[in-house]
């Protein structure tokens, strides 16, 4: 395995399951937030050696791929002139509801040729996008195992794509090609692979805490490379664009809310 750096900015529950991946893994990992590396010490320390924080810029610097675990809106403060020449990889979601752009709305652009039009320099892969902080992790599994799960990737440089595409092999995911950028809305929100093959189905007639704690325990049917390349191709671009925090699974939405309060979950 080719041992990478990945670079990260966003170390809320994504980031951090990405890098716990990463560092299962044997990658090196730097950490970064807009509110500086002494907010992440906790995170740092239990991920132990291979991973540090730092400045969003010491991320970029170290990253031989930079992941933004980020809200799509977030993109336009992004430093694209410390960006150029990186590999980066696109994990933003539209969802007009908290945040609208025109040209997405219309079908001009999809969210990761807004975020590479913005990145000029840099080279944009959209994955890792289409499961939520805690699927990301629970449902890796090692090469070879029969419930290993197959996510896509798309984009417009294949030597980037195949950057991300060894990362993600080698943090528990067989990878799917799903084209390039301007097609990456067949893997956006609303379409057949985003988000829910990857969540298990809970079962009526449970209490709100009893769903919330099987939405976060139960398995998940693998998602196998056929499976994945049948949704991919039979996806027809949604009308109206973008997702809808109502039309994820209920225990998904409740854990979300429960967490943007300052809860903590019961499981």
């Amino acid at each position: 395995m080719m041992t990478q750096t990945i670079g990260i900015i966003g170390s809320g529950l994504v980031g951090g399951a990405i890098a716990r991946l990463a560092v299962a893994a044997g990658h090196h990992v730097v950490l970064s937030n807009s509110r500086g590396p002494e907010t992440i010490s906790g995170l740092v320390q239990e991920l132990g050696p291979l991973a540090r924080a730092g400045t969003v810029d010491e991320a970029i610097e170290s990253g031989d791929i930079v992941a933004l675990p980020l809200p799509l809106a977030s993109y336009e403060a992004l430093p694209a002139d410390k960006l150029a020449g990186k590999v980066v990889l696109d994990q933003t979601n539209y969802y007009p509801e908290f945040w609208r752009h025109a040209e997405l709305d219309s079908g001009a652009l999809t969210s990761s040729e807004l975020v590479q039009r913005h990145l000029k320099d840099s080279t944009v892969i959209k994955g890792l996008h289409n499961f939520d902080w805690n699927h990301i992790h629970a449902n890796a599994r090692p090469q070879g195992h029969p419930d290993r799960m197959t996510v896509p990737v798309a984009g417009d440089d294949e030597a980037a794509k195949r950057l991300v595409t060894q990362f993600v092999e080698s943090i528990g995911y067989d990878v799917i090609d799903a084209g390039s950028l301007a097609e990456s809305w067949r893997i956006e929100p609303e379409t057949p692979i985003y988000f829910w093959p990857y969540a298990p189905v809970v079962p009526d007639g449970l209490s709100e805490d009893e769903q919330k704690r099987h939405y976060l325990e139960a398995p998940v049917p693998p998602v196998t490379t056929e499976i994945a390349r049948q949704m991919i191709d039979s996806a027809v671009r949604p009308s109206p664009i973008g997702g809808e925090l109502a039309k994820m699974p209920p225990a998904h939405v409740a854990i979300f809310m429960e967490l943007a309060s300052g809860n903590t979950v019961k499981k």
